[in-house]
């Protein structure tokens, strides 16, 4: 009976350990799900939000320069438009790298903005993923005093709000593309006949051109427009920048045709058409910071 024992506790013993080294390589056989990387190196492409978050613990300070219209009777009395700059500097910040949080202040109309960008999915090297989704909200202040000529209004009036949806993939090391649904409301309109909802679809594509450059190019498609007032008229937005990474920073160059920078501005309010030969410079400098 001693000895049945004894090779009955034998056995079990086997068995049990075939199982932990069974279940260990079958671990070990299970591959590893890795994320594409870099389908766009900024947060923003050129005046719209990009795919992309910041890194863990990250804090990202950013300034953007808009310049005035280069086909204008006085672009040399501007110094090419040097004159009529927009600027909004902004500060972003990730903790665990998937959310981020961003506030800035946009020179025309005095606007004060803050949003949250969320990833909600990402593109995997396995392509049983194939796409990255992220998800972005802002509100919009308006300080300024005087404002769609109105001066007298509620302060509720101030605010706007804007949605995005963000579908991006990366198809290889030097093209990506990506596609954004967006959901504006205003709380003031300029005409009585205007919608406060206005919706938007902004297309934008990266190409690598070396290790550090890269081409981005964007336009933004309103599916209705403002009414058009005192003679202006309102254009889609589109641009091209040139990115230059060099270490802590990225760099952009661009031309657009929109004078305002964020997205209640620069959507729906663009005054000319780049097709026309209406081209701004500017450019964009993203610095981050470990924290």
């Amino acid at each position: 009976m001693k000895y049945l024992i004894v090779i009955l506790y034998i056995l079990i013993q086997n068995d049990i350990m075939s199982q932990d080294m069974s279940t260990m390589l079958n671990e070990a056989e299970q591959p590893v799900r890795e994320y594409t990387k870099s389908t766009f190196k900024s947060t923003r492409v050129i005046n719209t939000h990009s795919i992309e978050t910041l890194g863990n613990r990250t804090l990202d300070f950013r300034i953007t320069h808009h310049f005035g219209n280069l086909n204008t009777d006085d672009v040399l009395q501007s110094f090419f438009g040097l004159d009529y700059a927009n600027i909004r500097l902004g500060l972003e910040y990730s903790y665990n790298g998937r959310c981020m949080i961003g506030i800035g202040r946009t020179k025309i109309d005095g606007l004060t903005d803050a949003f949250i960008k969320t990833r909600l999915l990402r593109q995997t090297t396995d392509n049983k993923m194939p796409v990255s989704l992220t998800w972005m909200s802002g509100v919009y202040y308006v300080t300024s005093k005087y404002y769609l000529g109105i001066t007298d209004f509620k302060l509720t009036n101030r605010l706007q709000y804007a949605h995005q949806v963000i579908i991006a993939r990366k198809f290889s090391e030097k093209f990506s593309l990506q596609v954004a649904p967006m959901l504006l409301y205003y709380n003031l309109v300029q005409m009585y006949s205007d919608d406060n909802h206005k919706f938007a679809i902004l297309g934008a594509s990266r190409l690598k051109i070396t290790k550090r450059t890269a081409v981005t190019l964007e336009y933004n498609l309103q599916a209705s427009k403002f009414s058009s007032n005192n003679g202006i008229s309102y254009h889609n937005s589109a641009g091209i920048g040139f990115d230059i990474e060099t270490g802590g920073h990225v760099f952009q160059l661009f031309f657009t045709n929109s004078t305002g920078i964020a997205e209640t501005q620069f959507v729906n309010y663009t005054q000319v058409d780049i097709f026309k030969g209406n081209i701004l410079i500017g450019f964009n400098i993203s610095r981050v910071f470990k924290v």
